[in-house]
């Protein structure tokens, strides 16, 4: 079991270095905003999931099972919450005048 827990973070870590990695990387602020929902949603999920499992397999009582499903109601709650941020911040550049990254772009400011 503790190998499967350690799977499941290490999915969740590779979540969000690949996130980090992409907000680096793109080149613009709407492809940056991509890899940041995915961060949030998968990265947390996944680490979770590991805490969850980790936390029913070291001790089952009644105390356990009230703190896993309370862990999963924060997932619950940043999954509704974080696309609807990340909605909101795209939203509030496109109203600033931000325009989408092109291949017009780049040369113009090389």
């Amino acid at each position: 079991m503790t190998i499967i827990i350690l799977i499941i973070l290490a999915a969740g870590l590779l979540f969000y270095l690949g996130g980090a990695v992409g907000i680096i990387r793109f080149p613009d602020f709407y492809s940056r905003l991509h890899p940041a929902g995915k961060l949030d949603t998968a990265g947390l999920f996944f680490s979770m999931l590991a805490l969850v499992l980790y936390i029913l397999y070291s001790d089952f009582s009644v105390a356990s099972i009230l703190t896993c499903v309370k862990i999963m109601l924060i997932v619950v709650f940043v999954f509704l919450t974080s696309p609807t941020a990340t909605h909101a911040i795209i939203d509030a550049g496109f109203v600033a005048g931000l325009r989408p990254w092109t291949k017009d772009t780049e040369k113009e400011t090389t």
